[in-house]
């Protein structure tokens, strides 16, 4: 009996010991792959997204985190808070230049390379890491300073990752860049790969070196997690374009003009206080030119001056110019990613000064028009001899009966224009044709 009692308690065990397996098992979370593109130059924005990215798959445990990029470079801060992030994740991070045509060039050569696993597309280049400074040219000591910090640093990543040192130094100091197949050869990368599928299926079973250990990559019929921004980094994602800062500068300061220009319009001040505090975000994250700034300020200032002093067109006509001069300065970068367009310099300061103008030309013409109210609204005006009139009389003018006395008689349902106003008293001649 006692020998039936232990048979009935292991059979118990067991099959609890299997529930436990089933219901466990069906809780496991699949194997799961995040990816991200990017197609944009590196800019804080960006790196916050990677870097969140790069959190968010160490928290869900993904198998590894795969970076799409296509980047013409970016912003050295930006640069190096993704390269810690990817030193410091908790999971596999592979960098993928892609699609054809791609590139990862300056910045997005670094990020390749600090990658556990850099795989590039056919059709692809990497390389061309020289720094640039973004407000203009560096001195010759300046420069050096910042090409050695530059070549230490791509040099340390790529010991770090068993990757071919001298040409990681070569790209930042010569700016060389290479062809995916030349990175391959060169042991840049570690692998080409003719799509995302293809890559998943080629870094299936790849061992990688983490803080913690090997780590073994299980990506085979994993499923792919594509992560997208969200709203409020897409909204300072755009507030990180140069021209989209310079729009909202030049707009802000247009509102805020015929705000003061009509005071308790509110639309125009609401939105030109609103572009403007943009555009200052927009102009500290992209390391504006103040020179530019001050130069479009001044602009603005002489557009207004217009209105008060006879220039003859000089002071309208030094505004263009300023203007002109600030738009190509606001953003002095040897970068072209980093510069306004002239695309969009042209058209918006044809457009800003066509507004200017045009707001000043209609103050003036309402300055020198002819009053139509009051007793100046009634000089000239042509009325009718409702009496006879010599040195008295009635005149109906401007849809009223005034007094009215002429040097020469007038008949009664002449036509008469005034020529004087006295008071209540209309001084008229007689006209001759017809009513104006």
């Amino acid at each position: 009996m006692f020998s039936a009692g232990r048979a009935m308690f292991r059979a118990v065990i067991a099959a609890g010991v299997f529930l436990c397996c089933v219901f466990s098992g069906a809780s496991v979370r699949a194997a799961q792959i995040d990816v991200v593109e990017i197609n944009d130059p590196i800019t804080p924005v960006v790196a916050e997204y990677i870097v969140r990215s790069i959190s968010e798959a160490g928290r869900d445990r993904a198998q590894c985190l795969i970076i799409q990029l296509d980047t013409p470079g970016g912003l050295d801060l930006a640069m190096r808070d993704i390269i810690k992030a990817i030193i410091s994740s908790e999971v596999p991070v592979v960098v993928f230049v892609g699609p054809g045509g791609a590139r990862a060039a300056s910045a997005g050569a670094l990020i390749t390379l600090a990658a556990h696993v850099a795989a590039m597309a056919p059709g692809t280049n990497i390389g061309a890491a020289s720094p640039v400074n973004l407000g203009g040219q560096m001195d010759e000591t300046m420069a050096a300073k910042v090409s050695n910090d530059a070549a230490a640093y791509i040099e340390s990543i790529a010991e770090k990752r068993g990757r071919n040192k001298e040409w990681a130094v070569s790209a930042v100091r010569e700016s060389v860049s290479i062809s995916e197949t030349e990175a391959l050869n060169e042991n840049v990368i570690d692998l080409i790969a003719e799509d995302l599928g293809d890559l998943i299926r080629k870094i299936d079973g790849r061992e990688v070196e983490m803080p913690s250990g090997p780590v073994t990559l299980e990506t085979e019929g994993a499923a792919v997690n594509r992560k997208t921004m969200g709203f409020r980094e897409i909204v300072l994602k755009a507030l990180a374009n140069p021209n989209i800062a310079y729009i909202l500068f030049l707009a802000g300061l247009a509102g805020l003009y015929f705000e003061f220009s009509n005071p308790g319009a509110i639309f125009p001040g609401v939105i030109g206080g609103i572009s403007i505090i943009l555009a200052m975000y927009s102009m500290q994250s992209l390391s504006a030119n103040y020179a530019g700034v001050l130069m479009i300020l001044l602009a603005v200032v002489l557009f207004i001056l217009e209105l008060k002093v006879v220039s003859f067109g000089l002071l309208s006509l030094g505004g263009i110019i300023a203007l002109t001069l600030g738009s190509l300065m606001l953003f002095d970068s040897s970068v072209p990613y980093m510069r306004v367009s002239l695309s969009v310099i042209v058209p918006t300061v044809v457009l800003v000064s066509s507004v200017f103008l045009t707001a000043i030309w209609l103050v003036v013409k309402a300055q020198k028009s002819r009053p139509t109210t009051g007793r100046e609204g009634l000089l000239n005006m042509l009325g009718e001899a409702r009496t006879d009139i010599a040195e008295q009389g009635r005149a109906f003018v401007h849809g009223e009966y005034w007094n009215a006395r002429s040097d020469s008689p007038i008949p009664r349902g002449a036509r008469v224009r005034v020529v004087k106003v006295d008071g209540m008293l209309l001084t008229v001649r007689p006209e001759n044709g017809s009513w104006q």
